[in-house]
């Protein structure tokens, strides 16, 4: 099942910097801070920033799911590919990218840590 939106990525070139400017524009320090990722959290909602290469695409929106063994598999059935394999990128976090039959990358999220009742 799918939760409902969590994550927003942006792919940047100076994760340093980027981490940097974000604390300023949203007035928070990052939860998550690694050289592989740094992660926001903006009203109930995350901000992701991973290292990326001059030309990728823009940012990936993450939807939460429970189980996303099983989202994957449900969802590559209905004609999604998958684009990146499930990572677990660290305190029980993990991700995937597939593609859509269109051609756009859908990501799915499971967070441990994603409380959505305290966006109520």
């Amino acid at each position: 099942m799918i939760n409902g939106m969590r994550t927003v990525c942006y792919p940047v070139q100076d994760l340093d910097a980027a981490k940097q400017w974000f604390t300023e524009v949203f007035r928070t320090a990052p939860y998550f801070d690694q050289p592989f990722y740094v992660g926001f959290e903006i009203g109930g909602f995350e901000l992701g920033l991973h290292p990326g290469e001059p030309g990728m695409p823009g940012c990936v929106a993450y939807w939460g799911v429970d189980d996303i063994e099983a989202e994957v598999e449900r969802i590559t059935r209905l004609g999604a590919s998958i684009h990146s394999a499930i990572q677990d990128v660290g305190e029980g976090i993990k991700v995937v990218e597939l593609k859509d039959p269109f051609g756009n990358t859908l990501g799915l999220i499971y967070n441990p840590r994603f409380d959505l009742k305290k966006v109520r």
